[in-house]
């Protein structure tokens, strides 16, 4: 409490403001040039040492990446992602200390058919971004986002992976790769002149129809984010790549948690935030610039001039409360300024989490997501919040005159399914278009979205997506296809449940 004899009139402490006249923290001879965090700076060459080091540890530590493995980089043009290829082409090169060790690819997706951009403006980023690509030496794939459309269903179905191998392994394949003559296969190479990619107009229009059909921008970039990953599995199977590099940096990381936890993804913050993902098996992403901030990745660029590209995307010139992804950016930069732990303390939170279905053995037997390929979240008890939320959206429904509700199995639950008590197939009981009578069903049923079949083969995460489409006939075939073949799998599963045996009984048996 306020005390009468207190005095208000002094001097109030002030904190240490770091500034760069001082010496680096590390050689403690050289003026600092730069200050990443308040007491931590360094000079211009300390800081490219410890810039550099720090993408190689991460490599390092991780081993992931087996020597002569060819790894595919996703750069879209940003600070980090161009950082990243910088940090990999300064790895390759012939004076590195410590050598990277992998054969390098680059892919980029081009969205602007999705952003409504013309022709002449996806010609000029692209010609942009093929002339840096160029000056790097590596293979590169310019694809646009209409290729979604044509993606095989194999792409959201989990590949059989390759045994985890022994930290043994990984130091017999590096001797073995040190040993033999493998300087030209990791040398860059002069690359033919790719022209960019012609694509046709009905692919637009299409594309343009998906993406409309989506309500909100939230979900709308909750689904490109997922056509992109697709599209970045399958470029990298069909071109022979194991692994897919992603730029992804700290800052990005913190916001993609809160963002997650926000659209009910929760179950898969593992995955999406780790340093890797092996959801589709035989293709594993890493985020080896997952240990950067943006202002490190900013201050690096400046200083080195490392070239990148401004690409717009769909939160582009839009409010802070748009969506959820560019509320929780905003929410999070800002409160980073006031407090410049806050990414950090985000970021170390991310590490801790772990997926529940994480070695291969257990993945295969896990039923994954029609879209994200991730475990499904939605097989849960009754006593659970997702149940509780599946009957409070029952019981919000407004009910259709002339309906009953349907019972829902407590095991599995869904969207309820209003059927018609009579003949009348009209909401108004007016109308009957006499199918029922001729054993064809009646048309009620057809005019039922097809929502509520999609939804059993989602996670929690998806399904809200999707709730927020006019109509999931906007999907690519493929994605409708794989979810016609689980559907036909599961049914068959349930005729035949009777002959099968579980492997509760086989163990008995084999004791």
């Amino acid at each position: 409490m306020c005390q009468v004899d207190e005095d208000y009139h002094g001097d109030l402490e002030r904190a240490e403001v770091p500034n760069v006249s001082k010496k680096c923290v590390k050689c403690k001879e050289a003026s600092a040039a730069v200050v990443i965090r308040a007491g931590d700076a360094y000079c211009r060459g300390c800081f490219k040492e410890y810039f550099i080091h720090k993408f190689r540890a991460m490599l390092g530590k991780n081993r992931i990446i087996f020597p002569g493995e060819k790894v595919l980089l996703a750069v879209s043009g940003g600070p980090s992602s161009c950082s990243m290829l910088s940090q990999v082409q300064k790895g390759l090169s012939r004076n590195a200390h410590k050598k990277l060790r992998f054969i390098p690819g680059i892919v980029y997706i081009d969205e602007g058919g999705a952003l409504g951009q013309s022709v002449e403006e996806r010609m000029k980023l692209g010609a942009e971004l093929q002339a840096m690509f160029k000056a790097t030496g590596f293979p590169f794939y310019i694809v646009p986002l209409e290729q979604v459309l044509d993606l095989p269903s194999s792409v959201v179905v989990m590949a059989p992976s390759s045994s985890e191998q022994p930290g043994s392994a990984y130091k017999s394949a590096v001797n073995a790769f040190i040993q033999s003559d493998s300087s030209t296969c990791l040398t860059p190479q002069d690359q033919e002149d790719t022209s960019l990619p012609e694509v046709q107009e009905s692919h637009t229009r299409s594309l343009q129809h998906l993406i409309a059909s989506v309500k909100t921008l939230t979900a709308r970039q909750d689904l490109l984010n997922t056509l992109r990953q697709h599209l970045f599995v399958h470029t990298a199977r069909t071109e022979g790549y194991s692994k897919l590099m992603l730029g992804d940096s700290c800052t990005r990381l913190a916001i993609k948690l809160l963002t997650s936890i926000s659209l009910g993804r929760g179950a898969q913050l593992a995955q999406d935030t780790g340093f890797s993902d092996s959801r589709y098996g035989d293709i594993i992403s890493v985020r080896p610039m997952r240990d950067y901030s943006a202002k490190e990745i900013s201050y690096y660029n400046h200083m080195f001039s490392v070239p990148s590209v401004f690409i717009p995307s769909l939160d582009t010139k839009t409010t802070d409360k748009s969506s959820i992804q560019r509320l929780t950016e905003t929410f999070v930069t800002k409160l980073q300024g006031d407090f410049p732990s806050t990414v950090s303390t985000i970021y170390r939170t991310s590490e801790k989490l772990q997926t529940a279905c994480r070695s291969s053995s257990t993945a295969n037997h896990c039923e994954r997501c029609l879209l994200c390929m991730c475990a499904l979240d939605t097989a849960v008890e009754n006593a659970s919040a997702f149940h509780a939320t599946l009957i409070s959206e029952q019981f919000s429904q407004t009910k259709v005159p002339g309906a009953t509700r349907t019972q829902i199995p407590r095991q599995n639950p869904v969207t309820p399914v209003l059927t018609p008590t009579g003949q009348h197939c009209s909401s108004d009981g007016e109308e009957n278009c006499g199918r029922k009578e001729g054993g064809g069903g009646c048309c009620y049923s057809a005019k039922q979205p097809q929502t509520t079949n999609l939804k059993t083969l989602l996670c929690y995460g998806c399904q809200m997506t999707i709730k927020d489409m006019s109509s999931v006939e906007y999907f690519p075939q493929y994605i409708l296809s794989e979810a016609q073949r689980r559907r036909r799998r599961s049914q068959m599963k349930e005729e035949i449940t009777e002959f099968l045996l579980d492997d509760d009984d086989d163990d008995d048996e084999g004791n």
